[in-house]
């Protein structure tokens, strides 16, 4: 499982080390693909399966199916982390989330994001006020 929140570097190369606590769940690889307001998604492989499913059963003929799809596919890559666990996140998916030298990894049970530090504060700030609210909407 996918928890708590990590502050990281890129290396000029790219590179990321993954949190310590998340490498198991990443041992056999991962995709790393365009997320939603302004982060990027890392799913294990039997969570990406998931996701691949859902998405086909998804009707092809509607606008929103194909552009979703075409987004989320064209900005994914397999990586699998080095002895050292490190991923080498693509330069437009960095540039995309407006990743530079640190980054905020936040674990979401079966999948993680990775954020620019600055948008992970703010995004954070604002969310925090309808925690509740969130919570009682949803029924936790």
């Amino acid at each position: 499982m996918l928890l708590g929140y990590s502050e990281r570097t890129i290396d000029a190369k790219g590179r990321m080390i993954l949190p310590r606590a998340f490498r198991r769940e990443f041992e056999d690889g991962l995709f790393i693909t365009r997320g939603l307001d302004n982060c990027l998604l890392l799913f294990p492989v039997g969570e990406w399966e998931s996701v691949v499913s859902k998405i086909e059963e998804m009707p092809a003929g509607r606008e929103e199916t194909r552009r979703f799809s075409r987004l989320f596919f064209s900005n994914a890559s397999r990586l699998m982390p080095d002895a050292q666990g490190r991923i080498l996140i693509p330069s437009h998916l960095r540039e995309m989330a407006g990743l530079e030298k640190d980054v905020a990894v936040i674990g979401l049970s079966n999948k993680a994001e990775v954020w620019n530090p600055e948008r992970w504060a703010a995004y954070r700030g604002k969310s925090e006020s309808n925690y509740e609210q969130a919570a009682s909407d949803i029924g936790v």
